[in-house]
C-alpha cells in the first residue's frame, strides 16, 4: 500500500479528551476515529490489525473444535423475556420497537439466540458435544465510555457457546477455553492472567476473566504472589482476622458530636477501627415476577472493612443498589452518620460474617450525636441474613495460603462462564439421553472483545515516539521509506523496483512515497509503529545498500540491496519465534 493513496493521514496531536496511550495514539497514527460517545470507526490500518487478531480467534477456536456461525444483532425481546433478562438488565440493554410494535433489542451477547438455534437443531445426545462460535457486533449502551477502545457502546466480539450433554463436557470444553485463550493472547503479544470473577447478568456457576495489568484498568484484583490466587475483588475473599472471644459488656449510650465517618469516631474515643461496626444504607432493585420492588437494604461490616456492592446484590437477587437518601434512612428510624440495627424496623438487615464473631463493637445510637458502646449481635440485634460481603483489600490474606494479597488494576480484554442449565432450562432446550430421558443441554460461554484487544495491545506496546506493533497483529510488517531529493530519480527509482519486489515476495509493506521532508516520515514510521523499516536514500545506497531497523530498536546499519528481501524475510521469522517464545506467567487462577 502506498501511503499516498492510504485512506488516513496521522495527527501531530491527539484531541483533549484522549486521556490514555492507546487512544491518543490509535487516534494520531490514524487507526481510528470517533464518531460519538463510545463510538468508532476503524480506518484501513485498524481493519487490518483485527483481521489478523479475527484469524488467530479463528485458528485457536477450530483447532477445539469450535464451528463458526453469524447470528443476528437484532433480537425479539420474546427471547429475553423467556431468560428473563429482559426484566433484569437496566438502561444498558438497547431496547427498541419495530414498526408492527413489537419490542425488539440490539444484542449485548448472543445466549438467548443460542438457546432458541439449541432448542431447534439438538435432539438426542449423539448431536453432542458441539462448539459453536462467532464474530459479530454487539451493543451496550454503557452509561460511562472512556479510554478509546477500551470502553465503548458499539463493539466486536467473538463469542463461543458449547453445548455438553453433562457437566463433565462442559469442564473439558472451559478447559480448552481457558488454554485457548492464552494462545491467543500470547500470540497477540499482550501478557494477561486469569482470574475468578462474578458471574453477573450471565449466571452460571463459575467464571473466569483474562486481565491485562495496567494502571489504566477500572477492574480491581487481589493477586496473591505467593500461591498463585488471583481474583476480581468483585468476588475476591480473603481470611479476615478475628479478635479473641471477649464477654459481652453492658451497653452504653455516649455522646459523639461532629463523629459521622469511622475514622472520626475511631479517633474521638481512642479505639481502632476494628472495634467499630459501619453502617452502609442502600435501596436494593430486585426483580419479582414480571415487575421489580425496592428494598431498603442495611448492611453491617466491621469498621476496618468496606462493604462488597457485587457480593451484596449477588446474595439477595439485587437488579441493582443505590445509595439510600436521608429521608430514606430516617424513614427505618436510623440516623444517618450514627446508624446501627439496633432497633430498626422495615429493613433487610445483612451482617458481615465476621460481625457474630467481632463483640463488644461501638455502633451508632440512631440519634443524632450519639453512639453505643459493646453492642453485641446475637443480644442486641439479629440479621435477616449473615454472610460475607466485606470486600478484600490490598494486603489482606490470601484464603488459600494466607499470605498478604496486592491490588491490582487490570483490564478485562476475554472471560469464560459455565453457564450450565440455566438458559436451557428456561428456554426448553432438552435433549434425550441413551435411555430415552430428557435432560438440559450444558452451556458455557466465552467471550473476547477485539476492539478492546487492540487497545491493550496498543498500550503495552508503545513508546514517547508511537506505536511498536506485534509483528502477529502489525497492519503492515514493514514501512519503506523513500527519501528523494532533487537530482535523484535513480533513488526513487530504485525505491519503487524494490517496492515490486518486495509484494512479489508477499511481505506486506506500507510504501511511503510522498514528498514530505525526513523528518516527518520518519516521525510517521515511528508513530503508526510498524516492526521493521528500510529507508531508500542517496546516502544509504552511496554506502552500499539500504538502511535497516527495526522499531523497537535504537540500531541501524546498512543491508545490501540484493539481499534486502531475504533480510527483511529473516527478521520476520525472527520476530515470530519471539512472540512464540514468550512464557506467560504461571501465578493464575486455574479454572
Amino acid at each position: 500500500m502506498r501511503l499516498s493513496h492510504l485512506f488516513s493521514q496521522t495527527l501531530r496531536e491527539a484531541p483533549s479528551e484522549a486521556e490514555v496511550a492507546s487512544h491518543q495514539l490509535l487516534l494520531r497514527a490514524g487507526f481510528i476515529r470517533q464518531l460519538a460517545a463510545g463510538i468508532f470507526s476503524l480506518l484501513p490500518l485498524a481493519r487490518r490489525s483485527l483481521n489478523k487478531i479475527e484469524a488467530i480467534i479463528r485458528q485457536e477456536i477450530e483447532a477445539i473444535g469450535g464451528q463458526e456461525v453469524v447470528m443476528p444483532i437484532v433480537h425479539p425481546a420474546d427471547l429475553w423475556k423467556e431468560s428473563r433478562r429482559w426484566f433484569e438488565i437496566d438502561a444498558e440493554l438497547a431496547r427498541f420497537q419495530d414498526r408492527n410494535h413489537r419490542d425488539m433489542l440490539l444484542a449485548m451477547t448472543h445466549e438467548e439466540v443460542v438457546a432458541d438455534l439449541v432448542r431447534r437443531e439438538i435432539r438426542s445426545y449423539r448431536q453432542l458435544p458441539r462448539l459453536i462460535y462467532q464474530i459479530q457486533t454487539k451493543f451496550r449502551d454503557d452509561p460511562r465510555p472512556r479510554a478509546g477502545l477500551i470502553r465503548v457502546r458499539e463493539f466486536t466480539m467473538k463469542d463461543s457457546y458449547s453445548l455438553d450433554a453433562d457437566w463433565d463436557g462442559l469442564d473439558r470444553q472451559y478447559r480448552a477455553h481457558y488454554q485457548a485463550y492464552f494462545n491467543i493472547f500470547r500470540r497477540c503479544g499482550l501478557p494477561v492472567i486469569a482470574v475468578k470473577a462474578d458471574t453477573g447478568m450471565m449466571g452460571g456457576t463459575l467464571a473466569h476473566e483474562f486481565m491485562y495489568l495496567t494502571p489504566i484498568g477500572e477492574d480491581s484484583l487481589l493477586l496473591c504472589d505467593s500461591c498463585g490466587f488471583s481474583a476480581n475483588r468483585q468476588v475476591a475473599v480473603f481470611r479476615k482476622s478475628l479478635p479473641p472471644v471477649e464477654a459481652p459488656l453492658p451497653l452504653e449510650k455516649v455522646a459523639t458530636p461532629d463523629c459521622k465517618t469511622i475514622e472520626d469516631l475511631a479517633a474521638f474515643l481512642g479505639v481502632p477501627r476494628s472495634r467499630t461496626a459501619k453502617a452502609v444504607f442502600m435501596i436494593a432493585s430486585i426483580p419479582e415476577n414480571l415487575e421489580k420492588k425496592e428494598q431498603f437494604v442495611f448492611a453491617v461490616v466491621r469498621g476496618d472493612m468496606e462493604v462488597n456492592e457485587t457480593k451484596l446484590a449477588n446474595l439477595i437477587g439485587a437488579r441493582s443498589l443505590r445509595p439510600a437518601t436521608e429521608e430514606e434512612i430516617r424513614a427505618v428510624g436510623a440516623a444517618p452518620g450514627y446508624a446501627s440495627p439496633v432497633g430498626l424496623k422495615d429493613a433487610l438487615v445483612i451482617v458481615d460474617d465476621a460481625i457474630p464473631h467481632s463483640h463488644n463493637l461501638v455502633a451508632g445510637a440512631n440519634e443524632d450525636g450519639y453512639h453505643l458502646l459493646n453492642t453485641n449481635y446475637g443480644r442486641d440485634y439479629t440479621a435477616s441474613i449473615v454472610a460475607d460481603i466485606a470486600a478484600a483489600q490490598d494486603g489482606d490474606a490470601c484464603p488459600q495460603c494466607g499470605a498478604a494479597m496486592r491490588l491490582a488494576r487490570g483490564v478485562e480484554v476475554g472471560n469464560i462462564f459455565k453457564l450450565g442449565a440455566r438458559y436451557s432450562e428456561k428456554m426448553g432446550c432438552y435433549y434425550l439421553d441413551a435411555e430415552g430421558q430428557s435432560r438440559p443441554v450444558i452451556m458455557g460461554s466465552y467471550g473476547i472483545g477485539l476492539g478492546r484487544l487492540l487497545a491493550c495491545i496498543a498500550e503495552e506496546h508503545h513508546d514517547e515516539n508511537g506505536l511498536i506493533w506485534p509483528i502477529s497483529v502489525a497492519p503492515y510488517v514493514l514501512y519503506l521509506v523513500a527519501l528523494a531529493g532533487k537530482g535523484s530519480a535513480a533513488t526513487l527509482e530504485t525505491a519503487e523496483q524494490l517496492y515490486a519486489e518486495l509484494q512479489a515476495a508477499g511481505i506486506e509493506t506500507l510504501y511511503d512515497d510522498r514528498s514530505e521532508s525526513p523528518g516527518v516520515k520518519f516521525n510517521d514510521a515511528d508513530l503508526i509503529g510498524l516492526p521493521l523499516r528500510l529507508t531508500v536514500s542517496d546516502r544509504a545506497l552511496k554506502s552500499g545498500g539500504l538502511e535497516f531497523k527495526r522499531r523497537d530498536r535504537q540500531e541501524r546499519e546498512i543491508v545490501p540491496l540484493n539481499l534486502a528481501v531475504s533480510r527483511i524475510q529473516a527478521e520476520i521469522a525472527a520476530l515470530y519465534a519471539e512472540i512464540e517464545s514468550v512464557l506467560r506467567p504461571e501465578a493464575m487462577e486455574k479454572p
